[in-house]
């Protein structure tokens, strides 16, 4: 019995060199950097679009309607900056500074000293001081590279802040009738919208399974722990970094699991047990709320978006990690589209 493979019909040339565009400049952002710019700009673009639909009945018609696009995105881009003080201001304030977080560090050593396996006791600072030592020591074997990872922090700031700004011109531009396109523009703002639709299924579905996540985790820390008289250090930073961590799908869980773990074995092995146990259970949920939420939303399973990871990370480090959910949603909604998968 023979296979009959239906004939498909052929994609336009416009088409192909939309496709091939694309891939051009999903390279391009990888290899330059631009990672971080790309989906603040399409965070903007989609937040702008998502409340200016909330009041849409309220916005006026013609230019007016594109001001007040204007001004909600500015709220926007104001709101997402004064966001990132604030969480910034929350670490600082919860630890304390560099000198109190430095103190509670070695606490945390010196109580989960008899905790950890003989053979890393050595690899344990004795004292304060040991540890200020090995810092610091740290520090000037790793001079360079510490500078040149301080001028990328103001780099990435900046290239964050420009991701802002062009969404805010994107959903702008969005709002006013456009001219007439050739077949190529045509399909590239195809595209482009894809990638976009891509961006949002991925994000706004992580979001939400990264905010369970965060209210499990704190009810555990902050309320279960609590009622037994079992204080784990820094819970509401623990908390924080949970969500944060969360944002990325699958991986994310794993980061706060083990930064968890490790803070709660200052208290005692068992808590440490008891931690890890529990958000194995988290995990498991996690990946199921994956495959149900996020896998939904793009018709893809939660190992397929692991590997795609995997891969990208591998190839292109932590900006293929981040990069990898959006660029493999919107590359396998391009396959789906054409009947090819």
């Amino acid at each position: 019995m023979s296979i009959v493979i239906p004939t498909l019909p052929k994609p336009p040339t416009a088409r192909i060199a939309a496709w091939l565009l694309m891939l051009l400049g999903m390279w391009l952002t990888l290899k330059l950097g631009l990672v971080v710019t790309l989906l603040s700009g399409l965070l903007v673009f989609h937040l702008t679009h998502l409340l200016a639909s909330t009041v849409e009945g309220r916005l006026p018609p013609g230019r007016a309607r594109a001001y007040s696009v204007i001004v909600l995105s500015a709220l926007i881009i104001g709101a997402l900056t004064l966001a990132a003080i604030g969480i910034a201001s929350f670490f600082r304030n919860e630890t304390g500074g560099p000198d109190a977080l430095l103190m509670r560090l070695m606490d945390i050593l010196n109580t989960s000293r008899h905790q950890v396996p003989d053979l890393l006791q050595p690899y344990i600072p004795e004292d304060l001081q040991a540890l200020r030592t090995a810092m610091n020591d740290w520090a000037a074997t790793h001079r360079q590279q510490l500078g040149i990872a301080g001028t990328s922090a103001v780099q990435i700031s900046v290239r964050i802040l420009i991701g802002m700004v062009l969404g805010a011109m994107i959903a702008l531009y969005d709002e006013l009738p456009l001219p007439k396109l050739g077949p190529l523009a045509q399909e590239l703002i195809g595209r482009t919208s894809r990638l976009a639709t891509a961006f949002r299924q991925v994000v706004f579905a992580q979001v939400k399974i990264s905010l369970l996540n965060t209210l499990f985790t704190a009810i555990f820390l902050l309320g279960v722990l609590p009622l037994f008289g079992v204080h784990v250090p820094l819970s509401k930073t623990l908390v924080l970094i949970t969500f944060l961590a969360g944002l990325l799908p699958v991986v994310g869980n794993i980061i706060s699991n083990t930064v968890i773990t490790i803070v709660a074995l200052s208290v005692s092995f068992y808590v440490a047990v008891v931690a890890l146990l529990y958000l194995v259970v988290i995990h498991k949920l996690e990946y199921f709320l994956n495959a149900r939420i996020v896998g939904g939303e793009i018709q893809a399973r939660a190992w397929e978006l692991l590997l795609a990871m995997l891969v990208m990370e591998a190839a292109f480090g932590l900006p293929g990690l981040v990069a990898a959910p959006v660029f493999y949603a919107y590359i396998k909604r391009e396959l789906l589209d054409q009947r090819w998968i």
